[in-house]
């Protein structure tokens, strides 16, 4: 099943230019063009991952991704903002509203792709393991066999 991706941009060109990089890269693409919509679109599809626009009308970027790291259904979806801001306090802003990557404009395609890809599977190892949490633990009764002759 191919993931699904949430593309979050105001600028029709940009938004066109980053839905077909991912979609060339095998990913199935959602988009939205302010932040109520993608507000709405993330909590009916629930999308693998946001790559989200800092700037945008109504609630802008660091809205949007505090609120999604506030819902339970959401906090875990990993969000790469995508921005043409690239000062320091810019980078560290987005970050502390919970991006888990931040990609300055004009992106280098490559580099989205590759960044979505580490995301989605360190979050699909994070599944895992807490999968493996959920199971239960087999103890065995052996004592530690460390420093014995083998």
């Amino acid at each position: 099943m191919r993931r699904k991706i949430l593309v979050v941009e105001d600028d029709a060109d940009q938004l066109e230019v980053i839905r077909l990089v991912l979609e060339k890269a095998g990913f199935a693409i959602g988009t939205a063009a302010n932040g109520s919509d993608a507000l709405v679109k993330t909590r009916s599809i629930l999308p693998d991952l946001v790559v989200l626009d800092l700037m945008l009308p109504g609630l802008n970027g660091f809205d949007i991704c505090e609120i999604l790291r506030k819902n339970p259904a959401t906090a875990s979806v990993p969000v790469i903002m995508l921005t043409g801001l690239c000062s320091q306090f810019g980078r560290l802003a987005g970050l502390e509203s919970g991006a888990s990557e931040f990609l300055t404009k004009p992106f280098n395609p490559k580099e989205l792709v590759s960044k979505v890809d580490k995301l989605l599977r360190a979050r699909g190892s994070s599944k895992a393991k807490a999968r493996n949490k959920s199971e239960p633990e087999l103890k065995g009764s052996c004592p530690s066999l460390a420093g014995q002759p083998g």
